[in-house]
């Protein structure tokens, strides 16, 4: 029987080598089958060239424009910041949209699924018109993947989802005259809320230290980049200074900051696009999965 897999491309070149290795034996289809040594040697090619361009393209993530928003795509914009689900995820910096040229945004993402990539293209269409990519980069209604839910035990509860982007959300003390709906076996004076679900979806960069590293909507810009719409509308997060990262950065980003920040030449998403930079991977397709259990 076929298994469901997915084509990935994969950035090559950039140190630890180990990331390369064990995406390979971990995900792809057949890798603990694969020859390290030609895989090795392929990240080593792959490294001279980002060696060059550290180089021939030093400074080339510096100054990166970023310009308002046309006229015409105002409304829309003031119904993003208007959203509640925009304020209380965008809370920790100031925040706005304007446009960026994707050719200058810096990624940490190793990654993208090129199945969704295709999904998202044939979406849009091969050529949208500004509120079409406005809608697509800041959805105020994005599709949400169907998932399931199901009771393991007593205290314990599994929630599965096609999409990567299923995930714990947060935790909360609700008062219980907030849902009048509840019934209870008692008198409640207290509700934990535990919310599982999807993230906000909006499209962002962080500004910080005078560059643009792309945050949430790596997909969405890979496949916008590949229609050759590169000038794109986003939300903006300007970041002040290091100790905000903690608050709003996520993944490599937020260990290694200086990966991206200190390097003369950081990973960046036209790289994506660069043939000696690329790997072309099938992808096992996975489940996301999401346990809640708890104890009293």
């Amino acid at each position: 029987m076929a298994v469901a897999s997915d084509p990935h491309v994969f950035l090559i070149g950039r140190p630890p080598i180990g990331e390369l290795l064990g995406f390979i034996r971990t995900m792809a289809i057949d890798g603990q089958n694969v020859d390290l040594g030609d895989l090795t040697a392929e990240w080593r090619a792959a490294n001279d060239h980002v060696l060059k361009l550290e180089k021939d393209e030093a400074g080339a993530a510096y100054n990166p424009p970023v310009t308002t928003l046309a006229e015409s795509l105002r409304p829309l914009s003031a119904a993003v910041i208007a959203d509640p689900v925009y304020k209380r995820a965008y809370r920790f910096v100031p925040t706005d949209v304007a446009v960026v040229d994707l050719n200058r945004v810096v990624v940490f993402q190793k990654f993208i699924n090129l199945s969704y990539v295709e999904e998202l293209k044939h979406r849009l269409g091969s050529t949208p018109s500004p509120e079409a990519v406005f809608r697509l980069a800041l959805p105020l209604q994005p599709e949400q993947p169907q998932f399931q839910l199901m009771q393991n035990a007593q205290n314990m509860y599994t929630l599965v989802s096609t999409s990567t982007d299923f995930r714990f959300l947060e935790a909360q003390i609700i008062q219980p005259q907030k849902v009048p709906s509840l019934d209870s076996v008692g008198r409640p004076v207290a509700i934990l809320g535990i919310t599982i679900g999807y993230g906000s979806n909006f499209l962002n960069v962080l500004h910080v230290e005078n560059r643009l590293v792309l945050g949430n909507g790596s997909h969405r810009a890979y496949a916008l980049h590949d229609l050759g719409i590169t000038e794109i509308p986003c939300l903006v997060q300007r970041v002040t200074r290091r100790e905000e990262l903690d608050l709003v950065a996520a993944g490599d980003l937020a260990s290694s900051p200086d990966r991206y920040l200190k390097s003369a030449r950081p990973p960046m998403l036209r790289d994506y696009f660069d043939p000696a930079l690329q790997k072309i991977v099938s992808v096992y397709r996975k489940n996301r999965v999401v346990r809640i259990q708890f104890g009293v």
